[in-house]
């Protein structure tokens, strides 16, 4: 009798390791799917898989240059769950006392171009000791899809209460009414997060200002310029606050001058993957 409890004991203490174990290893994986940094810029995981990058032939103010192909996301990497911020820029750049950057802490920085963009990740890799750089074109509308496949990460139509958009007066102005109801300030863009994110957990891949992606524009099928340093025309994605909400479809694209500085562009950043 006495050994047969001994064996039900050390069962039942085998049982409470190998659960010990498994609770372990969830909860480390859980905390693998999100990093934040020293500066409180907050990441989420986005892992490998395919999808189909442009838009279908039947989707409203497409553009030839958004021919539909399927893409394979090689390796998983982190991406910035929101736009950074003022406050991130100031902690990495500092404030200038000449032509000082102003606005909430929570606001997107704009007007910087894509090199300004660059002398931020150097400075912040140098800082941190890890590696940060802008997303490519491809893997910034994998995220935005989030794993749909219609116009925007929430289907096909967009309304104001979706995203930040049509914030100008004299301009375009479907959305004015709407963000001052919301008390937000007419003809920019607004805080992170004030509106919801797309189902992977990031916000304004749809509005609020334009993001520079590395890549160079060019066709898909192109490999010319793209991934090198220096070309005339850098990729912007995700619409703005000025924009018309067409301008917010996952597949759009845009570009500028990488020495633009434009108030309705700002970035977000990639942090590698172990």
């Amino acid at each position: 009798m006495t050994r047969h409890r001994r064996l039900v004991r050390k069962d039942v203490l085998l049982l409470a390791l190998l659960i010990f174990v498994f609770l372990l290893s969830t909860l480390a994986a859980g905390q693998n799917k999100t990093f934040t940094n020293s500066l409180g810029m907050e990441f989420v995981l986005i892992e490998p898989g395919s999808f189909l990058m442009g838009s279908p032939e039947e989707e409203p103010y497409r553009n030839e240059s958004e021919k539909q192909h399927e893409i394979r996301i090689e390796k998983a990497f982190y991406l910035q769950t929101t736009e950074v911020t003022l406050k991130q820029w100031w902690a990495v750049m500092g404030k200038k006392w000449l032509f000082p950057r102003k606005g909430p802490k929570d606001a997107p920085v704009t007007k910087v171009s894509w090199h300004d963009c660059q002398s931020f990740i150097d400075k912040l890799n140098h800082r941190t000791g890890e590696t940060y750089r802008l997303p490519g074109e491809a893997e910034w509308e994998y995220a935005c899809r989030a794993g749909t496949e219609t116009a925007y990460s929430w289907g096909d139509e967009i309304d104001c209460s979706r995203a930040m958009y049509g914030n100008n007066a004299s301009k375009h102005d479907q959305c004015v009414a709407f963000v001052a109801s919301k008390g937000l300030q007419a003809n920019e863009p607004a805080p992170v997060r004030s509106y919801a994110p797309n189902p992977w957990g990031l916000y304004d891949m749809h509005g609020n200002v334009w993001e520079w992606c590395h890549d160079c524009f060019g066709s898909y099928t192109s490999m010319v310029e793209r991934g090198t340093y220096e070309c005339s025309r850098r990729i912007r994605r995700g619409g703005s606050w000025f924009s018309h909400g067409s301008a917010l479809r996952c597949a759009n694209r845009a570009y500028a001058h990488p020495s633009s500085r434009f108030r309705t562009t700002g970035f977000r950043l990639v942090k590698e993957a172990p």
